[in-house]
Formats: C-alpha cells, sequence, structure tokens
C-alpha cells in the first residue's frame, strides 16, 4: 500500500464507516469509565480500559484532522478577501497529508491481543546440561527486560537443571496498569516464540570447543476467566510430589498439581508453591491461555500461523535466532537482523531486535498482511 492508498483510505465508505463506528464504541467506553459502578468489577474494568487505551490515539488523530479540515476552509474563504491567509492555507495544506496518512495507519486493524499480558515458557531442548543452562539466561534476560520496562513478573512453574540450568519454566508477565496506547506485553514478546540456538563454549566443556545448543520459547497472550469457559468435567487433575535437579522430592505432601484437558489434550503443571490450591490456580491460569489461543486458531485455522510458528520441536534447524558468543552477535533470521551487542542483550537490552520486528510487522501490515511471519 503507497502513502498517498493509505493517506485516502480513511476517505473510503468502508474507511468513513470504520471511523466512525471506533468513535462511537470510544465516546461509549469513555460514558462507562465515568461510571463509578464498573470499579466493581475490577477484570471488567481493566478489559474497558485496555481497550479505552487502544482507541486514544484514534480518537486523538480524527479530532486533530478534523480541527485542521475546519481551519482550512476558514482560511480559504478569509484568503478570497485578505491575501495575507494564503500562507495560512499553504501551511495548512502542507500538514492535512501527513495526518491523514497517519489516521489511515491507525486504522489498520491491529493484534486484538496487543494489550495483553502473556505467559511465557522456556524448554530446554537439544544440548543436553548446556541447554538448560541457555534457558536459564533466556529466563534472566527476560527478566531483566520485564524490569526495565516497569512489568510485574511472577514465576508460575520452574524444573531446575543438576547444574542450575531450567529444564522447563513457565513465567507471567504484566503490566501494572492499563498499558499506554493500548500496547502491552504481547505487543512486545509475541515474537519470542520460537526456537532460539546458542553458539559459545559451554561451562561443561573443558576442551574450549563451541558448542549449538537450542531452547524453546512459547510467548501465549494471557486470558482471563471471562474470555475462556471451562467445563469441570473436561479435566483430570493428578496430585504429586513436587521434585528438584536430579528427581529428588523436595516436598513432603503431594501438592504439585498435573491437569490435562481431556477434549483438546493439553497439559499444564505447577509445583512452585505448597499449597495444592495455589498450585491449581497457577495451572489453570496456564490452561486458560493456552485454551484461547487454541480457539483463536480454530476460528482462522486457513490463515493462522500463531502456534506452530513458534515451538514445534526444539530443533535447531528450526531456529528464529541466534546468539553468538564468541562474536558477540545476536541474529533474528526471520527479518535479517543482526547486531552485535550480545552481551547487552542478554542483560535486558532487547529494544533494538524488538523494534526492528514491530517495525517489519508494521510494513508487512502497511503491504496488505495480516501481520508479519513469527517464523
Amino acid at each position: 500500500m503507497t502513502a498517498d492508498q493509505r493517506a485516502s483510505s480513511a476517505g473510503t465508505a468502508d474507511g468513513r464507516d470504520r471511523l466512525a463506528s471506533l468513535l462511537d464504541e470510544y465516546a461509549e467506553l469513555e460514558r462507562r469509565l465515568a461510571d463509578p459502578t464498573i470499579h466493581a468489577d475490577q477484570a471488567a474494568a481493566r478489559r474497558v480500559g485496555r481497550r479505552f487505551a487502544e482507541l486514544t490515539p484514534i480518537y486523538k488523530a480524527a479530532e486533530e484532522l478534523s480541527q485542521v479540515q475546519e481551519d482550512l476552509v476558514a482560511a480559504r474563504e478569509l484568503a478570497v478577501e485578505d491575501a495575507g491567509f494564503g500562507a495560512e492555507v499553504t501551511a495548512l495544506e502542507h500538514t492535512l497529508p501527513g495526518l491523514e496518512e497517519r489516521l489511515a495507519e491507525l486504522l489498520i486493524p491491529r493484534d486484538p491481543d496487543d494489550g495483553k499480558d502473556v505467559i511465557l515458557e522456556i524448554k530446554a531442548g537439544e544440548g543436553g546440561e548446556e541447554s538448560a543452562l541457555f534457558a536459564g539466561d533466556l529466563l534472566r534476560m527476560y527478566l531483566r527486560y520485564a524490569e526495565r520496562r516497569g512489568w510485574v513478573t511472577e514465576v508460575l512453574d520452574d524444573q531446575e537443571s543438576d547444574l542450575g540450568g531450567v529444564k522447563d519454566v513457565a513465567v507471567a508477565i504484566k503490566t501494572k496498569r492499563v498499558p499506554d496506547g493500548g500496547y502491552g506485553v504481547w505487543s512486545r514478546l509475541k515474537w519470542e516464540g520460537g526456537v532460539h540456538r546458542v553458539q559459545r563454549v559451554p561451562a561443561t566443556e573443558s576442551q574450549g570447543r563451541i558448542h549449538t545448543s537450542a531452547a524453546g520459547v512459547l510467548v501465549t497472550p494471557e486470558a482471563e476467566e471471562a474470555e475462556v469457559s471451562i467445563d469441570p468435567g473436561d479435566l483430570r487433575v493428578d496430585v504429586f510430589r513436587s521434585s528438584g535437579p536430579g528427581g529428588q522430592s523436595v516436598n513432603t505432601t503431594d501438592s504439585a498439581v498435573r491437569i490435562t484437558h481431556l477434549p483438546s489434550g493439553i497439559v499444564v503443571s505447577c509445583q512452585n508453591e505448597r499449597s495444592q490450591l495455589q498450585n491449581k490456580d497457577r495451572a489453570m491460569r496456564m490452561l486458560r491461555a493456552k485454551l484461547a489461543q487454541l480457539a483463536q486458531e480454530q476460528a482462522a485455522a486457513a490463515a493462522s500461523d500463531a502456534r506452530k510458528a513458534q515451538v514445534r520441536t526444539v530443533d535447531r534447524s528450526e531456529r528464529i535466532r541466534t546468539y553468538n558468543f564468541p562474536q558477540n552477535r545476536i541474529s533474528d533470521h526471520r527479518i535479517g537482523y543482526t547486531g552485535y551487542n550480545l552481551e547487552l542483550v542478554m542483560a535486558g537490552d532487547l529494544d533494538g531486535v524488538l523494534d526492528a520486528l514491530t517495525e517489519a510487522d508494521r510494513q508487512a501490515r502497511l503491504a496488505g498482511e495480516d501481520h508479519l511471519s513469527r517464523r
């Protein structure tokens, strides 16, 4: 889509109808937020606030464009009687296309999950203990990035390896408040799902040889209870004793919980807490997120690549990104991005690669594609 096409799209009948519909929705959300009773239901208030934040940039852009259009009409009328207004007409005429293009870009359908929090899972793959150590490094990278962004993190479940790495971990990452512009954690971390490959001299290698191993990352938008209906009869809940590195028991009671959703075959487990109820609650959060994403994929099965574009198998050949420690290099293979600041990236400075992926996605949407392919 060219700049001219984008600039004119808001002026088409479809564009005007969509804008009018969104502005009506904005006004209704504003009315609901002004009603004190909505805050009695914090989940509902958060959903309304998040959607209101998503629509605010569109409302402001439409208001600014409308004001400039009105000013231009007035300036042209005045210029007929007073040539001194000619300069103002010219200035407004130059301003108008940029505002039209910006509004048209905002009207392009966005990812409906952009405002959501996420559950991020990391699983060790090929490479044995070195893969588990790398999975632990990835976990620390994401936790540090979340800290930089002012997000809140909560480890839902983790299984450590013998040498202090991570075999499998699930972390909830969320914003502290309604995100600006409706761009929440998912809008930044949705690109992270896939196989991450590392090339370095492992701590377990005594000969100084560079090894290659991999870890898998899966990112799902966290679903609220109102979004997913789960029939208790569809669940099999098993309890067991939690275990630590080497398989030793770390709890004397059967507090760990494994939940199997029988219709879909999805299995989630949690063993971090000493309370069986707390572990079950965390496991249900993970299950809701997975079922919500599965429902989205089934609704658009022909076009969706959301989950299969993440982790099918933790195999080095399906990598989305490579972390090369000897060269201090990070490469994202989906967009051809290369940076030589790996040390900073591992310390949580992920914005460079994430900004590049976000811009590639924006260009894909402007070109008429649904979104940037995540593989």
